[in-house]
């Protein structure tokens, strides 16, 4: 089959005469062909359906698992809100009580530095009489 080819891209086609054609096989759809060449032509399209169906497939799985991610993260991010509002409530009633507390907190402090100076002045007693004792003992020796 010999194809005549114009300098504007016509071809002339063999039973329906001149078509504009990008490619450069002579294939008519009611032409007898190799059926080995249709085989494998349909098993070619198949296949690179399959794999574009692959790829589409694996994007939409990728997008899907990152909306899960972002709902998760949603979610965590929602429960670790409350929980630092609950802390700094607690934090603010725990200040509030602390202050409610200060004037108690400084009498304890005031008593035991009394309780301290006490137990300092028990002690010199205790040594003083001590001493008496002695000088007591040493005075009834005589």
């Amino acid at each position: 089959m010999a194809e005549e080819v114009d300098s504007e891209g016509v071809t002339d086609s063999p039973k329906k005469g001149p078509t504009l054609s990008t490619s450069t096989s002579s294939f008519e759809a009611l032409d007898p062909h190799d059926p080995n060449l249709s085989r494998l032509a349909t098993t070619m399209f198949n296949k690179t359906s399959d794999y574009l169906y692959g790829e589409l497939t694996a994007s939409l799985d990728d997008y899907r698992l990152l909306e899960n991610m972002n709902r998760t993260t949603i979610t965590k991010y929602s429960d670790m809100k409350h929980i630092a509002a609950n802390v700094a409530k607690s934090m603010h009633e725990l200040n509030e009580k602390y202050t409610s507390l200060q004037p108690y907190l400084q009498q304890i402090d005031q008593i035991e530095d009394s309780v301290l100076k006490l137990e300092q002045a028990a002690y010199k007693l205790d040594v003083y009489s001590k001493r008496l004792e002695a000088k007591f003992k040493n005075l009834e020796r005589r």
